[in-house]
């Protein structure tokens, strides 16, 4: 396999895993409230995903570092598939909480295991001294590009549906598992990976709790991956808060909830463009900062100055409402998808091969346990006083985690930081 090979399929399945979510996000809120659910259930249904994924990331990362990438990512898109399926038949608060199950499972089996593979392979095709900036920027792209033309076909279509037919918020998400399934059969045949030593089951979960163990004393221990992890935090509860707050407010905008979702298709894919964008940008920015940490810095400057104007023009209505929440999505996601990406750049730089997902997923679930403190945090003020609010919250947490990355130490692998007790993935896990 070539280093070429690899980024093409590293590509495709980022832009695959990341269609579903899209598909589903401008209708998710606005569905479960048109079938009865309030503001609190909403929220206790998010609620459910993130504390399910946070609980399963560092378990299902110690997996894909035991038994490979690949079987975790086709399970990752079987509970996808459930999970979205259920979504769109769901009339009962308890569904949608058994479909957050479905899907928080599904976003932890599928939190690092594509970024790993590539990121081995690369390290095996052209050394660990290789330059992982251009192809994790393309792949975060991708990973953008496939929200965006979600979030357009996930707005577009309730427009479409008769309700004659079935419930037009609904449609998304079932359009949502059947990109899952072109997922499934992607991940089986376009990421090949060396069978694995034959070993008994008691085995296996001897070893992911040890490599569990050191992928958090490794997060913990390493002055880079603490600052990584409260980064990841402080985005978490920004991307919750904009997610829970955003759909109403632009339903109010637009006057009904099929408007509302097409509204906020088109104002999320502006968002979704301009992080695949900020992917792109990242490296340059990075070399015009003087460094990866300094470019991080950058990103998270600039977002937290957007959520601060997204807050400021939370009064507006009508056509100017519309177009200040657009502009504020274009400049947040841009600075967001910068400091991700660099992050994510560091990250592995710290790390070996042998814990690179479990640390991976050390990161998710500090996203999403900054996305749990928000949702029954922030969601709670905005409940009591209103959106704007909320977002002057997120604003500055953001602005406050840009001083993680002041004085930030240099990354980089060494031997102590490996776990003995697994085998090295070869170069096309």
């Amino acid at each position: 396999m070539t280093a070429r090979s690899a980024l093409r399929r590293y590509m495709l399945v980022s832009f695959l895993t990341w269609l579903p979510p899209g598909l589903m996000v401008a209708c998710m809120v606005l569905l479960m409230t048109e079938r009865g659910l309030g503001l609190v259930e909403v929220g206790l249904s998010v609620t459910v995903f993130s504390v399910v994924t946070a609980s399963l990331e560092l378990p299902t990362g110690g997996l894909a570092d035991v038994v490979g990438r690949r079987a975790v990512l086709a399970c990752s898109a079987v509970f996808t598939v459930a999970g979205l399926a259920l979504m769109s038949v769901s009339t009962a608060f308890w569904m949608f909480l058994v479909s957050g199950v479905l899907k928080g499972i599904a976003r932890a089996l599928s939190s690092g295991p594509a970024t790993s593979w590539y990121v081995d392979t690369l390290h095996g095709i052209e050394g660990e001294g290789a330059d992982l900036k251009p192809g994790l920027a393309r792949g975060g792209a991708m990973e953008s590009v496939a929200l965006a033309v979600g979030v357009l076909l996930g707005g577009a279509v309730p427009m479409l549906v008769p309700p004659e037919v079935m419930t037009p918020l609904a449609v998304p998400p079932l359009l949502g598992a059947g990109a899952a399934v072109v997922l499934l059969v992607v991940v089986m045949f376009a990421l090949p990976e060396p069978a694995h030593a034959r070993r008994s089951l008691g085995g296996v979960l001897r070893e992911v709790p040890a490599t569990v163990v050191a992928g958090i004393r490794l997060a913990a221990g390493g002055a880079v991956l603490r600052r990584l992890m409260a980064a990841a935090a402080a985005s978490g509860m920004l991307l919750m808060t904009i997610e829970l707050l955003t759909p109403g407010r632009l339903a109010e905008l637009a006057g009904t909830a099929e408007r509302g979702s097409a509204a906020y298709a088109v104002v999320a894919a502006l968002g979704y463009a301009a992080s695949a964008t900020g992917s792109v940008l990242a490296p340059r920015v990075a070399r015009l900062a003087g460094s990866s940490a300094r470019g991080a810095m950058v990103g998270a400057v600039l977002c937290a100055l957007s959520v601060g104007s997204l807050a400021a023009t939370a009064g507006l209505d009508g056509v100017p409402g519309l177009v200040a929440a657009g502009l504020a999505y274009l400049v947040m996601f841009a600075g967001l998808s910068v400091t991700g990406l660099l992050c994510l750049e560091m990250q592995h730089n710290a790390v070996s091969a042998a814990e690179r997902t479990t640390v991976t997923s050390t990161s998710s679930l500090s996203l999403q346990a900054g996305g749990v403190l928000a949702n029954s945090t922030l969601g709670v003020l905005a409940a009591q006083t209103g959106a704007s609010a909320a977002w002057w919250v997120a604003s500055g947490v953001v602005l406050a985690s840009a001083l993680l990355f002041v004085a930030m130490p240099r990354p980089g692998v060494t031997r102590s930081s490996r776990v003995p007790a697994l085998p090295e993935r070869s170069c096309s896990g």
